[in-house]
């Protein structure tokens, strides 16, 4: 069983839509992470299908490889602020934090 492009590029595009509704729908921090994390995964399920597929384009591995490593490093960075947050406002709801500095 063959499976084509189409069907890389139509999960790929469910993952993407999927990840942009989750960072304007859910007010969450966390859930928010998860969203852009599904983005990431997105781009990374297209460039492997068009390197599987063009085999003169090596370059998507590698381009996908350093997409998971920056996505690791911004989950990191993004969990540190996220703990750093609900230690001064007691909430990871984005909404209720609306102050930026110390009065």
């Amino acid at each position: 069983m063959i499976i084509e492009l189409k069907l890389y590029l139509l999960i790929g595009a469910a993952l993407f839509c999927l990840g942009i509704l989750a960072v304007i729908i859910k007010r969450n921090a966390i859930m928010t992470l998860m969203g852009i994390e599904l983005i990431f995964n997105a781009a990374n399920v297209n460039l492997v299908a068009f390197s599987r597929f063009d085999q003169n384009f090596i370059q998507g591995q590698m381009v996908a490889l350093f997409i998971i490593i920056i996505a690791a490093c911004e989950t990191a960075v993004g969990l540190a602020l996220i703990m750093q947050i609900y230690n001064y406002f007691k909430t990871i709801e984005l909404d209720k934090i609306n102050e930026l500095k110390d009065n």
